[in-house]
């Protein structure tokens, strides 16, 4: 359907959600003070969203959406976005691996597409103006990532014929194909290259008995507007579509074949909330169905900087779809957040005053966080109980404290981290802190507070069990985030190479590393009573190097309880830190930094580094 386009929502804007209860555009929904239960619909609250298009793949659901310009007064769109979850509810958020720009052809307009996976790749298809034309023109852009990049499969519109939105399938018999129109309905039958097409494009003859009837419109006598979605569920076709602007609501109809002939079946859900159009997408997952919608519910929203958003459905006993309104509460969710494991920061289920950014490390990171913002994580299962909280923070200022609060932005508070300055919004370093009264599944939110301004960013968390804690939680201070002058204490003392070891003193200036080769120093960054914080910086030699692995002996009762930027391996006494997926290419003499905790007392390793 419609779309728009990308940027944030600017600070005045994003306070909104912050400062006091705000009536969201939804029905006359409300959203709640700080303190209290907040709603999970809309989905993605750092910036505008429009037009889903969910895929299901690998157990995870990636929603392809499209982007409203912040205060914008047309569809403004000028690149696509892509979320991903395995639960339903915590939605991350993996930027925008495709834009106009991608297209050499194209001049503006992002709207509304659809993307699907096939032998290894994905094709995602989206109407764009082309340029040398003026018209509308449908683009094919392929990935072997569900999450981008994405680039131009063949240089030029797969069709152009002026009109938009399309929605692909492929059938269980292999044929895949493209619908897409507005006002009319069109489909052309796609090879299985997915990148072209036999035949010509055949437009559908949309009747009232297959569209539904309109009145007063002698121009539009059926229902279809644009935005159509076509799936199949147990031997039967469906049609969804947005239905009669303007306001538009969501219909459907189903046939036997993918072709048709088609039957109206009526409405799915009945125009509502401020934006006059609206986009459906269904899917199934986990054993459930899922509508995604469009609504103007955030701060400023309406029918030009809409919000996307979900509910959970399940089908008549006849296969007829009920009929779905828009609640603020959004689906329930699928299992829970493991706390234990590495999360990222930009998976949110709630959020207020925050945004995203591209991170240096890889991914993304959680940006421009001020005094009160906050990020709410959704049924996050701690079971017995945490000890520490670790997350991976930037600070181009002096920095300012998370607090870890369960059940609202003012609940229960179990820790604080204090971070200081780093020194740059994208130097990165991880902090500790101990935590207590975190147990059992809660509702988690990293609430941010400080002085005025930006205070930090925020990269991945990570809390740490209490049966695997030091006796004593670690220090809240920031570890350093640069490496030790040739001056540093004896933690710091020891470098080799994947040619042998190296010893050195403190005051013996690093050797060079040989060519091809890497080499590894190490730290203490932090130790308390029962347990110390250590950080690792591989440095290339005078040749890049693709992977690294650095391996030491650990000391007389130590064991390694937390890694970050790397991937821990050990086997007896001895530990191994690979690259993780972001850092493991190194130009010449470049380097990065991983970290760790662990239990016992700190002791200088012998560090081995290898690279393939």
């Amino acid at each position: 359907m419609y779309a728009a386009g990308p940027a944030h929502l600017t600070a005045r804007f994003r306070r909104g959600l912050a400062i006091a209860a705000s009536v969201l555009s939804l029905v006359g929904l409300v959203a709640v003070v700080q303190g209290v239960a907040r709603a999970d619909n809309p989905i993605v609250q750092t910036i505008y969203t429009a037009d889903p298009a969910p895929l299901v793949h690998n157990g995870r659901v990636y929603l392809y959406t499209g982007h409203d310009e912040d205060n914008s007064t047309w569809f403004t769109m000028k690149e696509w976005r892509v979320w991903s979850s395995a639960d339903m509810v915590n939605w991350t958020d993996h930027g925008s691996p495709l834009n106009i720009a991608s297209f050499s052809w194209a001049s503006k307009d992002a709207w509304a597409g659809q993307a699907i996976y096939r032998n290894g790749k994905f094709y995602w298809y989206v109407p764009m103006t082309v340029r040398a034309t003026g018209q509308m023109g449908i683009g094919v852009a392929v990935s072997n990532s569900p999450t981008g990049p994405f680039t131009d499969a063949i240089g030029r519109p797969l069709v152009s014929n002026g009109q938009i939105d399309p929605t692909v399938f492929i059938d269980d018999d292999g044929q895949a194909y493209l619908y897409w129109g507005n006002p009319d309905l069109w489909y052309v039958k796609l090879n299985a290259d997915m990148t072209s097409y036999s035949g010509s494009p055949t437009k559908v003859q949309l009747t009232t008995s297959g569209f539904g009837a309109r009145t007063g419109d002698a121009n539009r006598p059926t229902l279809f507007e644009e935005g159509p979605w076509l799936y199949k569920r147990n031997s039967l076709y469906y049609m969804v579509f947005a239905a009669r602007c303007c306001s538009e609501f969501i219909a459907y109809s189903t046939a036997p074949t993918a072709t048709g002939p088609w039957t109206y079946r009526g409405t799915i859900m009945p125009t509502q909330g401020s934006s006059f159009t609206n986009h459906a997408g269904i899917i199934d997952f986990n054993g459930g169905s899922y509508f995604f919608y469009h609504n103007g519910a955030l701060p400023g929203g309406g029918g030009f900087t809409r919000s996307v958003a979900v509910e959970k459905f399940s089908y008549n006993s006849d296969g007829t779809i009920p009929t779905i309104t828009m609640t603020t509460n959004g689906a329930p969710q699928v299992g829970t957040v493991d706390p234990y494991v590495r999360q990222e920061g930009e998976s949110i289920a709630f959020s207020s005053g925050v945004e995203t950014e591209a991170a240096s490390e890889g991914g993304r990171n959680v940006s421009f966080i001020d005094n009160g913002d906050w990020i709410k994580v959704k049924g996050v299962g701690f079971g017995t109980g945490a000890s520490s909280f670790t997350a991976r923070v930037a600070s181009g200022t002096s920095g300012g404290r998370i607090e870890l609060r369960l059940g609202s932005a003012t609940g229960t508070l179990v820790g604080t981290c204090t971070v200081s300055g780093t020194g740059g919004w994208q130097t990165w370093t991880s902090v500790s802190c101990p935590v207590s009264g975190a147990t059992g599944t809660q509702d988690l939110y990293l609430r941010f507070t400080g002085g005025s301004g930006s205070l930090l960013n925020l990269n991945w968390w990570q809390f740490t069990g209490s049966g695997t804690t030091p006796t004593s939680a670690p220090p809240t201070t920031a570890p350093p985030t640069t490496r030790p002058p040739t001056s540093a204490p004896p933690t710091s003392a020891v470098v080799t190479t994947s040619a042998g070891v190296t010893s050195r003193s403190p005051s013996v200036p690093p050797t060079t590393p040989g060519t091809g080769a890497c080499t590894a120093s190490y730290r203490t960054t932090n130790s308390w009573s029962g347990g110390f914080q250590g950080e690792v910086t591989v440095t290339a030699g005078s040749a890049a190097v693709n992977g690294w692995t650095v391996r030491w002996t650990l000391g007389s009762g130590q064991t390694i309880t937390q890694v970050w930027s790397g991937v821990l391996t050990t086997s007896g006494s001895t530990a191994s830190v690979a690259n993780a997926s972001y850092n493991g290419s190194l130009a010449a003499a470049g380097s990065t930094t991983f970290g760790f905790l662990a239990n016992g007392t700190a002791t200088t390793p012998s560090l081995t580094c290898t690279s393939p």
